[in-house]
């Protein structure tokens, strides 16, 4: 009873109308999370009290048939992109319950809203940043309510479930974009475009001390300015205001060995995640992640205060936030090369100081075999290495422009929703066009998120493109895409992680749809052979390198086959142009 007290003085100084209490408040125990209903009645209460510093505004659909939501709140009415930037406020953006059986972000940013609109300490921050939330992304989990499918959680008695109604994770759809909850929100963020983005968890994994925990965009994989601004500034600023209300956090969790002591590993987000997403847009992004195993007060506590240290944080740094991303668009348009993929070094870059429990093993109550536990009756606090240096594996020299045939429509809407300018292409091109040919790749064996994932991608040189193949079609022109150019490549370049071509928007082209009968086409390759000795030279040069096609008929067969004028023009041909010439204004 003692940490309810804390909390509902802490939040506010001055009693609430109960018809603004939260669920979470009104429960004693506070253990209880607000259903999708209750927590749109709070929202639209809310806006009906306070007219002219908030709206609630309907943001396209989600696949539950339910609207997304966003929130704004301006202390000035100021609710619009435009307006906020010409004031100098830069934009926070909240996002809550991707996986609704994490719900601590919903419950702390209903209390963050109305006490931002009614504490009179707070309401001045929002003359300084515009606030933007999404009461609950998944609406779809949300609505699929249960108490036991989070079964490593403590906390709340119900909950939402991971899935939306397609049973797809949400926080793997950023790029792919199967999800209207997907496509809805990428033209709202592409509408705002924060500065710093938030999309609030809850962890699973080890034990440890820790009520929080925080993942930030991985610094090298941002723009320069925007990297060095998160290191030197926002980040030690964002562990400063949390330590001064006493909860200390630490980077996330993650690590190779058995227990953290094995060395803390920055989450390596791609764009398939939702902070990967808005790195390629220069938005600084941020995984809050609460601990599964501490209380469901606690950690909605913590996740308040931490969202109440970004408002507070962002609305202080606002000139510094505004030049970093300001120099991360100039320098982005004019950004040539393009890092595709990345990994970790094994350097450690430096040390943290770790709040963990003693672990050890004991027999399995279930199997008799020795299984891992974590002795809280034994907290320590040491140093523990932080590997959080990336390098880039693949780097791709952008062309000045992608020619799309028009016939990838689903590859042309993905596009246009996330910004990218398209300009119709009616004629055929011919001249500076190339092509890539997918030589090899791996395909997951299992399908993941709805897709047969391919990775380790090999390509053959590029080949001149056949002017036939150029129209009709459009052109994404790379100076031509302002703030999307980063997304544009990274759709668009096959060996980048989340291509389009790696989630299989292009698997039509990796199968053969002409061949041959093997005894009829060993007169032609006979007669091939025969008429260009060249060709017999480059076989058996094939031979003497590959014992295997040596030892094999059938596969010398069909080595002839690829090499010859039958072969089929289209196969494992990447149906997307690179242009490298000059483009016509």
């Amino acid at each position: 009873m003692l940490f309810a007290t804390l909390l509902t003085a802490s939040l506010l100084g001055a009693p609430r109308p109960a018809a603004l209490l939260t669920p979470f408040e009104r429960d004693p125990a506070h253990n209880t999370t607000a259903t999708y209903a209750e927590c749109l009645a709070f929202y639209k209460d809310l806006a009906a009290a306070h007219p002219a510093t908030v709206q609630l505004r309907e943001a396209g659909l989600t696949d539950s048939g339910q609207p997304l939501h966003e929130v704004v709140l301006s202390a000035d009415g100021t609710f619009e992109p435009a307006a906020s930037r010409a004031k100098g406020r830069p934009v926070l953006f909240v996002q809550n319950g991707i996986h609704p059986g994490e719900p601590e972000g919903i419950d702390a940013s209903m209390m963050l809203a109305r006490d931002l609109l009614r504490d009179k300490k707070l309401l001045p921050l929002l003359q300084r940043v515009t606030l933007v939330i999404v009461p609950a992304y998944n609406v779809d989990g949300m609505l699929n309510r249960n108490s036991t499918t989070r079964a490593n959680q403590n906390g709340p008695r119900e909950y939402g479930f991971r899935g939306n109604a397609r049973h797809l994770d949400l926080n793997r759809d950023f790029v792919k974009q199967d999800s209207r909850n997907a496509r809805s929100f990428a033209a709202l963020f592409q509408k705002w475009r924060p500065e710093v983005f938030i999309d609030t968890h809850t962890s699973n994994g080890a034990d440890y001390q820790y009520t929080i925990t925080l993942i930030p965009t991985q610094h090298n994989k941002l723009a320069p300015a925007l990297g060095a601004y998160l290191q030197g500034q926002l980040l030690p600023a964002l562990y400063a205001g949390m330590a001064q209300k006493k909860w200390p956090m630490t980077p996330y969790v993650d690590f190779e060995g058995e227990t953290p002591e094995s060395g803390l590993r920055a989450f390596m987000e791609s764009p398939r995640y939702s902070t990967g997403y808005a790195a390629l847009f220069n938005s600084i992004g941020f995984m809050p992640e609460t601990h599964m195993l501490k209380a469901f007060g606690p950690r909605v506590r913590a996740t308040y205060d931490l969202l109440v240290t970004y408002v507070q944080t962002v609305a202080a740094q606002a000139p510094a936030v505004l030049a970093a991303r300001a120099a991360a668009d100039q320098a982005l348009g004019t950004q040539t090369r393009f890092p595709l993929a990345w990994a970790l070094r094994d350097t450690a870059t430096t040390t943290v100081q770790f709040r963990g429990y003693e672990a050890g093993h004991k027999p399995s109550a279930v199997s008799g075999q020795p299984r891992l536990y974590y002795d809280r009756s034994r907290p320590y606090t040491r140093p523990v290495p932080y590997y959080n240096t990336a390098r880039p594996t693949v780097v791709a020299e952008a062309p000045q422009a992608y020619i799309i045939p028009a016939a990838w429509t689903e590859v042309l809407d993905n596009l246009r929703r996330n910004g990218v300018v398209l300009r119709p292409l009616a004629e055929p091109l011919a001249g500076s066009g190339a092509t890539y040919t997918i030589e090899d790749y791996k395909t997951t064996p299992r399908p993941y998120e709805g897709h047969y994932l391919h990775s380790q991608v090999k390509l053959r040189p590029l080949q001149p493109a056949p002017a036939t193949n150029l129209g009709p079609a459009y052109l994404a022109v790379l100076a031509e895409q302002g703030p999307a150019r980063r997304y544009l490549v990274e759709a668009l370049e096959p060996q980048a992680t989340d291509s389009f071509f790696a989630w299989g928007f292009f698997d039509s082209v990796l199968q053969q749809k002409e061949h041959y009968s093997d005894y009829v086409f060993e007169d032609l390759a006979a007669d091939l052979l025969a008429k260009q000795p060249a060709l017999r030279e480059q076989l058996e040069a094939a031979k003497k390198a590959e014992p295997a096609l040596a030892a094999s008929g059938p596969r010398q067969l069909e080595w002839v086959y690829q090499h010859s004028p039958y072969a089929e023009p289209g196969y494992r041909r990447y149906p997307v142009v690179r242009w490298l010439g000059p483009v016509l204004r």
